[in-house]
């Protein structure tokens, strides 16, 4: 979620989770650790689920849908999909994002309310650029995905894109495939000798300085601009705002904190603007919020009601203020919550030219045979978007061509000789 998703209040630092809870007493692997088989299949559970209803909320975005009724269909989807695996397994799991769908020039995810008229009937308009993003998890590891659907009438969704559109999309895509291999430690999958090897890793990390640099050579190429203060963060169990985040064209007073590493999981955030790519607060509620780790003497008794539903439902994990029990409770309730600093509020935030933004988000992990694609936007149909523009720097295409992962070598199986014997006879 991008850091220019305003907070109110200052809040304390979050305390780091425990990673050196072993899976069983005689294990020397961290609980946590992505070297735990357990917690990579975790990881990989969340991301299918959140992957496969991505792709199901997608087909609503047409011309004239309700932005809210989406919404409420993308959550009903992630709670069916997690309600069928760990079954009868003590395990928490749900939500690590909820669904929202996000207008044109909406840069942070929205999730209007049904008690609120005016936004309930928000409806999705042709040829927006839709931002899709949700989530799952499984016993705290999420995933959290986003993509970005151009709304089309059923008729024409055969039909190219052209134009700006095209742009848009385009340049958010090569964004994407740049920054992921961006994320990768230096010499990780150096090909040749070991002294060859020990040089490509001891080389640094691109700066983020240099990243940002280096993906505005291909948002130049398409005229159009990243989004300010795009983040993407480490991911850590039970936490997808972590001690490492990466901002992309960081506004004034803010800047990134580490570098990717193996063992790692990350949420990789990408924005492009058709505008200038800065942003503006919009004036409009925030209904998007989650819990945070100070205690606080809540007065209230709607606001303990709600504390209290949301320690249950969804932990440390966004939630919007629909998907609580009664809505108008919630929206008296959560004030005090934010003003004591228990939840975190996320303020609205948009394109300050009102012109059109794509978005991505790919959960990762890094492995030491590069990056893994946990969840995340589907592949780009690229015949079907239509540019005049297309990137023409050395630099980024030559790193557009190296590989994200190492070729492991695995080798299909072959069939039993008894199935192609079959075949054989059937021919």
């Amino acid at each position: 979620m991008s850091s220019e998703t305003k907070e109110i209040g200052e809040l304390p630092p979050r305390k780091k989770p425990q990673l050196a809870v072993p899976s069983n007493p005689s294990s020397s692997i961290p609980y946590y650790s992505l070297a735990n088989p357990d917690t990579l299949t975790k990881y990989k559970t969340a991301a299918q689920i959140s992957e496969k209803v991505l792709a199901e909320v997608s087909k609503l975005v047409v011309p004239g849908a309700k932005i809210v009724d989406i919404c409420q269909q993308g959550d009903k989807l992630i709670e069916e999909e997690v309600a069928k695996v760990y079954r009868g397994k003590k395990i928490n799991k749900g939500f690590s994002h909820p669904t929202t769908v996000s207008p044109s020039s909406y840069v942070t995810p929205y999730t209007p309310l049904t008690s609120d008229e005016a936004e309930a009937n928000t409806e999705i308009k042709d040829g927006e650029a839709i931002k899709i993003q949700l989530g799952a998890q499984i016993d705290g590891f999420g995933s959290i995905v986003c993509d970005t659907v151009i709304a089309t009438p059923e008729d024409k969704a055969g039909d190219k894109i052209t134009g700006r559109t095209a742009d848009l999309v385009l340049a958010n895509y090569y964004v994407n495939e740049l920054l992921l291999r961006l994320m990768i430690p230096p010499g990780l999958l150096t090909q040749g000798s070991e002294e060859e090897k020990a040089k490509a890793a001891s080389q640094k990390a691109p700066t983020q300085a240099k990243i940002t640099s280096l993906l505005e050579k291909v948002t130049k190429a398409y005229e159009v601009n990243l989004v300010e203060s795009t983040t993407s963060w480490l991911f850590d169990h039970n936490e997808i705002e972590g001690s490492k985040k990466i901002v992309l064209a960081p506004a004034e007073g803010t800047k990134g904190e580490g570098v990717p590493e193996v063992g790692e999981v990350w949420g990789v955030e990408t924005g492009v603007s058709l505008g200038s790519g800065k942003v503006k607060g919009l004036d409009q509620r925030a209904t998007l919020h989650r819990r945070t780790n100070q205690t606080y003497g809540l007065k209230r008794p709607t606001s303990r009601k709600i504390l209290n539903e949301v320690q249950k439902k969804f932990g440390i994990f966004p939630f919007s203020l629909r998907q609580l029990e009664d809505e108008r409770d919630a929206k008296s309730g959560v004030v005090e919550c934010v003003r004591g600093n228990v939840f975190r509020q996320y303020e609205l935030v948009g394109d300050k030219d009102n012109s059109p933004v794509a978005r991505y988000l790919t959960t990762l992990a890094i492995t030491k045979n590069g990056i893994t694609k946990l969840g995340g936007p589907p592949p780009l149909d690229l015949e079907k978007y239509e540019s005049d523009k297309k990137i023409e720097d050395e630099e980024v295409l030559k790193i557009l061509e190296q590989p994200l992962a190492r070729n492991t070598g695995k080798k299909k199986s072959k069939p039993k000789k008894k199935t192609a014997k079959k075949e054989d006879d059937e021919e």
